[in-house]
């Protein structure tokens, strides 16, 4: 499924070609069609009907893809052609880097207000999507600070607290450690027989992404190879995986949600996206709140930020003014709390987190926990690392396939390692 572009891609950026733009507002003397195009699970849908009923004359025609990955290869793609892109583009922090060294492609949202409304955000996030000339080219959507979801019962089977206040304090609570996650797997497979994680490349990007420089150095260079700090956590990672931790899913599959409602694994990582992701496939395989899964306020080796979207205008948009009024729109604080209540992600802006901490409603699904305060707690210390223009290829085509070798019991970690150090070079270094 990943077919994330990996070399040197030519971008044959071409001028926009799709008809003359028009700067008159939309108004239904004016109609105007602002196309969409997002991925996974937004919860735009309602947001849209709404739009459209405050905006006479504005129609909106959403794209829905399956993945980041497939959106980032239709994003590519369509920017190497020159035309296709949407009105409005949503783009993965993962691929951010790599939308940011074609930034000119996108439309300057300081040219519509976005000084105005910068302080709405989380600081570290608007100037994510911001590129070296300041030029805003990206409106955050959510964050990804992570949680710990876990099992209510399949902790109760082997013995373990089950009260998610009590979860967070076996991990050690603000001292929680990698080391402890995976002894207490050890312990939990010893007691059941039974897998800790669902696979191991999610767990491999929460330990990279809590990293103060990841795949890249915060000067743009790489920062794999010879890297001690990062084969010291692969080699942990190996380890559990090697006594049994593992059960092999397919990410973003898991059995078309199966592995949640069987007990195939027990922990999961969460990026508070996630909970929409694990919400999508518990509804595929027909679970809800009796399958017992639960989120503690605690993560192994402290805060740490997974993903998060934003939402830019392609200058070939036809009708920028009214695509960054969408944006902005849609991202506003007041938006971002809906957003969440669909979605089950966390905002990024100051006043939406603030709102859905007061507004205190429990999770129903996730054993009504109140994931509002979870996640603005897992917020607390978050830095935004810095993602190089090649950071979701290493993720998706170098390391997720060095990893299945340890999942799959075909290699050491000497030899998953090599594999990835092998791939870094054909797919990153040398292409």
């Amino acid at each position: 499924m990943i077919t994330a572009l990996t070399g040197t891609m030519t971008l044959a950026f071409v001028a926009t070609g799709c008809g003359s733009s028009s700067d008159e507002p939309a108004s239904a003397e004016n109609p105007v069609e602002l196309t969409v195009t997002t991925f996974g699970n937004f919860g735009y849908d309602d947001l849209y009907a709404e739009y459209e009923e405050a905006n006479p004359g504005v129609t909106i025609e959403a794209n829905n893809i399956d993945g980041s990955a497939n959106a980032r290869t239709d994003a590519f793609t369509k920017l190497a052609a020159g035309s296709g892109l949407s009105d409005v583009v949503a783009v993965e922090e993962g691929w951010l880097g790599s939308i940011m060294e074609v930034s000119d492609q996108f439309v300057d949202l300081n040219e519509h207000g976005a000084q105005d409304i910068k302080d709405n955000w989380v600081d570290w996030k608007f100037e994510q999507g911001t590129d070296p000339d300041g030029r805003v080219i990206g409106y955050g959507t959510d964050i990804g600070p992570q949680a710990l979801c876990f099992n209510q019962d399949l902790f109760e089977e082997a013995g373990f607290p089950t009260d998610r206040e009590e979860v967070a304090e076996l991990f050690g609570g603000d001292d929680a450690t990698w080391e402890t996650y995976f002894d207490l797997g050890r312990e939990y497979n010893e007691a059941t027989g039974k897998a800790w994680y669902d696979q191991s490349a999610f767990v491999w990007n929460s330990m990279v992404n809590q990293m103060e420089e990841g795949y890249y150095t915060a000067d743009g260079a790489l920062n794999v190879e010879g890297n001690e700090a990062m084969r010291a956590k692969f080699d942990l990672l190996a380890a559990g995986t090697a006594d049994g931790l593992s059960a092999n899913q397919k990410q973003f599959d898991w059995g078309k949600g199966k592995a949640f409602v069987d007990g195939s694994f027990a922990v999961h990582v969460c990026p508070a996206w996630m909970l929409g992701t694990i919400q999508e496939q518990l509804e595929s395989a027909g679970g809800g709140p009796e399958t017992g899964w639960d989120v503690a306020d605690v993560f192994p080796g402290g805060a740490s930020n997974w993903g998060g979207a934003f939402l830019s205008v392609p200058e070939s948009s036809e009708q920028p003014a009214e695509a960054a009024k969408l944006a902005a729109w849609l991202t506003a604080p007041e938006q971002q709390v809906k957003q969440s209540a669909a979605a089950n992600n966390f905002p990024s802006t100051l006043e939406a987190q603030q709102q859905i901490v007061e507004d205190a409603v429990p999770n129903e699904l996730f054993n009504d926990a109140p994931y509002g305060a979870i996640f603005a707690s897992r917020a607390e210390g978050v830095v935004a690392q810095f993602k190089g223009p090649k950071d979701s290829v290493i993720q998706e085509n170098v390391f997720a396939p060095a990893l299945k070798i340890l999942d799959t019991g075909s290699g050491t970690a000497d030899e998953a390692w090599n594999e990835a150090v092998k791939l870094l070079n054909e797919l990153v270094v040398n292409n």
